[in-house]
């Protein structure tokens, strides 16, 4: 009987709270992804390459972990109290029957914990879901192939998951059981009290709101407009300011909305004043909700946009020009023989030497004065810091000037599918490995516009204005902070050994790729090569180190982001119904007052729409700034990174927070259409 009992109440707290159990099963979804990152493929596969970081960042993981834990406790804190709020007279009732504090604590604690089975049962197989289309798209993504893709689960993140979810929901209802136990029967069986409001005069209303858009908008352009680097001091000053004036903002949005009402209430006919008054109230008694969901949302958007970037940038270094760079030292091995035969053509459709090394500077004189006098004489740098480390770098390493021969690049632009360099007389390309450092490109593109050249053997070459910066190896077998691209015929007269290659270059077949999936295929051409005793690096160990950068830089904070956006559109919707729930005297006054039922559902849905729109009216404008600051400061893409692709992905992200708002609306809409009907038929 007390089974049956303590199940239809667990059957009827989830239909009639089906926004906070929704929200229970995403944050099992959310927290089993999380703690089963270390089985899915692309971690399994980063493991073999990039072993030490991947073991430091699942290290990370119980830290987040624990993280999620705190915030997500406040959150169902504050659902409960809401529930049980609801539930006052039927525990007072309990309670003047005879039923025992002790046997109410035990169905309160039963309830939850087989609401807490019921979340995890409907969450964890929608979790392997989700892993498995995330494993999938990643790798697709990542042009691994889905071959060797394993369906696997973590047994180990179904117990953690199920453990502190069940724990977090335990400890927050013993709180307030607590809390409950201490309550007299009489107190639980008289009607709800309505909270108490401070009042606020008008004047320091309109201070507040004035104050508060102030701080916000020095708070943005601070944002804009000093965010260059992670200076303490500014990203101080924008946190204050920004925190500060939300609160602010809201505290006094208050005497704004009561203003218009004032304005165009004597215009307006039946329930207009009410609904206003009634935001009015709302926002004058939950501002400070408002401006922790505003800003929880704003974390939110911009941690999700941080992830975007990182993924965006991860993506723009991935430019694939060569498989495998082949070293032509190995003792004893004759590469191009090795290259050439039968064997090796099963795995390699193409192969060319890299002739790249310094200029000889103790046959030919060579001055970089040109370039370096165009990096000094810019004007108008942004980053004046850079354009003196670029200047200094020239300095420390005049003399050693590297060339890469105009054929061998060629062949590497051929591979990336781009046209053929063709260089006039008396003229050079200009090379770099640093796209990843967009404030560095800025400079050297700049000084190439401003004239610069190099000097060899008494003879100027101007520089053309272009950048080429298309990887000359396959890894990171050696990276050039400049080189210059010159015809065959002067780097076999300037260059240091110029006849000895740097390395080879081999190509995959697109038919084996294709048949056998990217990563089998060339592991198999990487066992053939190892087998044969050459030296190699190949463009696997390279994804791979993106790919790491990419998780680590993206999945965490898109999870968070996740995280924070669910329980700010929770929290602030729990706390309006809480609120609603106090002002059911006005319902039936106005029912008694021959209101229409369906006026009084309009102006609730209203309500709630005003209530939510200037939650995410905030959130919005912030969050377009925060975006802003991030990718025009310290996050800058790199080179031939896509910021259409950013914002574009970003806009989507932002579309899918209004699209949540809006469902959490709808959700409110009904409990409050419900609400009134339940007090009409009273």
């Amino acid at each position: 009987m007390f089974f049956s009992q303590m199940k239809r109440n667990a059957a009827k707290n989830r239909k009639n709270n089906g926004l906070f159990f929704g929200s229970l099963v995403i944050a099992v979804v959310a927290f089993y992804t999380l703690l089963s990152m270390d089985k899915q493929d692309v971690m399994r596969f980063l493991k073999t390459v990039e072993s030490d970081a991947v073991s430091r960042l699942l290290r990370l993981i119980p830290v987040v972990y624990a993280v999620s834990l705190f915030f997500v406790f406040f959150l169902v804190y504050f659902s409960y109290h809401y529930q049980l709020n609801e539930r006052r007279r039927e525990f007072g009732m309990y309670l003047m029957l005879g039923m025992k504090r002790s046997k109410l604590f035990v169905m309160l604690m039963g309830e939850t914990l087989l609401n807490s089975v019921i979340s995890i049962v409907i969450g964890i197989p929608s979790a392997l879901f989700l892993t498995e289309a995330i494993s999938l798209i990643t790798v697709k993504l990542a042009g691994l192939g889905i071959i060797g893709h394993e369906i696997t689960w973590s047994f180990a993140a179904v117990i953690e998951t199920a453990a502190g979810f069940a724990a977090v929901q335990l400890f927050a209802m013993m709180i307030l059981s607590v809390k409950l136990a201490r309550t007299e029967p009489a107190q639980l069986l008289k009607p709800d009290t309505p909270d108490t409001q401070s009042i606020i005069s008008v004047k320091k209303s309109r201070k507040s709101f004035a104050v508060g858009c102030i701080l916000l908008i020095a708070a943005y352009m601070m944002g804009v407009l000093a965010l260059d680097s992670l200076d303490v001091l500014i990203v101080l000053l924008i946190l204050i300011s920004g925190t500060a004036g939300t609160f602010l903002f809201y505290r006094g949005a208050g005497a704004v909305i009561g203003r218009r009402i004032q304005k165009k209430g004597a215009e307006k006919s039946g329930l207009y004043t009410f609904t206003g008054r009634q935001i009015q109230e709302n926002v004058l008694c939950q501002y400070k909700t408002l401006a922790v969901s505003s800003l929880l949302l704003l974390i939110a958007l911009s941690c999700i946009s941080y992830g975007i970037g990182t993924v965006v940038s991860s993506q723009a270094n991935t430019e694939k020009t060569t498989d495998f760079s082949i070293q032509d030292g190995a003792e004893g091995k004759d590469v191009l023989k090795i290259l050439g035969s039968p064997e090796c053509g099963k795995y390699i459709s193409d192969y060319y030497p890299v002739f790249l090394n310094m200029i000889d500077a103790e046959v030919h004189e060579v001055s970089v004065d040109g370039l370096k006098e165009a990096v000094r004489t810019l004007k108008n740098v942004k980053d004046k810091d850079m354009q003196e480390n670029i200047v200094e770098y020239i300095d420390t390493n005049e003399g050693y000037e590297y060339v890469i021969a105009l054929s061998s690049y060629n062949h590497i632009r051929k591979a990336a599918g781009k046209d053929e360099i063709i260089l006039g007389e008396h003229e050079a390309g200009f090379f770099t490995s640093g796209r990843e450092y967009p404030e560095r490109m800025d400079v050297y593109r700049s000084a190439l516009k401003n004239g610069a050249y190099i000097e060899v053997d008494g003879q100027k070459y101007k520089i053309r204005e272009e950048i080429y910066c298309e990887n000359v190896v396959a890894d990171r077998q050696i990276t050039l902070d400049k080189a210059f691209i010159i015809p065959d015929e002067m780097y076999q007269k300037i260059a240091a050994d110029s006849h000895v290659p740097f390395c080879y270059n081999a190509v995959l077949r697109p038919e084996v790729a294709g048949k056998e999936g990217y990563m089998q295929s060339i592991q198999k051409a990487s066992e053939f090569l190892k087998a044969n005793g050459l030296e190699y690096e190949s463009y696997l160990s390279g994804i791979g180190r993106r790919l790491f950068y990419a998780v680590a830089g993206s999945y965490i904070t898109i999870y968070l982001g996740f995280l924070f956006m669910i329980i700010a559109n929770t929290s602030v919707a729990l706390k309006y119904l809480m609120q609603q729930q106090a002002n059911r005297k006005r319902c039936r006054t106005l029912l008694m007052l021959g209101a229409d039922i369906s006026d009084i559902c309009a102006s609730s849905a209203k309500q709630i729409r005003l209530f939510s729109g200037m939650l995410l009216a905030v959130a919005a404008v912030s969050s377009v700034f925060a975006v802003w600051s991030m990718f025009n400061g310290f996050m800058r893409l790199p080179e031939g990174a896509s910021a259409k692709d950013v914002f574009l992905l970003t806009g989507a992200a932002f579309c899918i927070f209004i699209a949540t708002q809006m469902i959490y609306v709808m959700i409110i809409e009904r409990a409050g259409r419900k609400e009134i009907y339940r007090l009409s038929e009273r």
